[in-house]
């Protein structure tokens, strides 16, 4: 089992900068694939952005946050971090950090965070 703790939402200007963390723990060293989603009230849960570290850490970004956001990984610290930059009103949302266990299907994400809220203000 992997636990995730999200932390570093919060209320921002438009325009404006965030940093979330996600700090995993227990079997870290059996998921590959780390990732963010997000969910808007009303909204379908969007996979933000995702990093592998199968695959040599490449990353994937959503077309609605390629060149704002930035996905890393500190494999020391077990620490995911997004850092969120020019941001927006639809950046709006609540942040989910979520991990795959090697080997699962790509549609499939094992692991979940318990959520941050993201609020950008026009």
């Amino acid at each position: 089992q992997v636990q995730l703790v999200e932390s570093g939402g919060g209320s921002v200007q438009a325009g404006g900068s965030l940093k979330l963390s996600c700090v995993a723990s227990g079997s870290t060293w059996s998921a590959c694939t780390w990732g963010w989603y997000r969910q808007a009230p009303g909204a379908e849960r969007e996979l933000v952005a995702s990093i592998s570290r199968d695959n040599e850490g490449a990353t994937t970004y959503s077309d609605s946050v390629t060149g704002r956001f930035t996905i890393s990984q500190d494999l020391l610290k077990n620490t995911l971090v997004l850092q969120m930059n020019s941001l927006r009103s639809s950046d709006t949302a609540v942040y989910y950090c979520a991990a795959r266990r090697c080997g699962t299907p790509v549609s499939i994400w094992n692991y979940w965070g318990q959520g941050t809220q993201v609020t950008v203000s026009s």
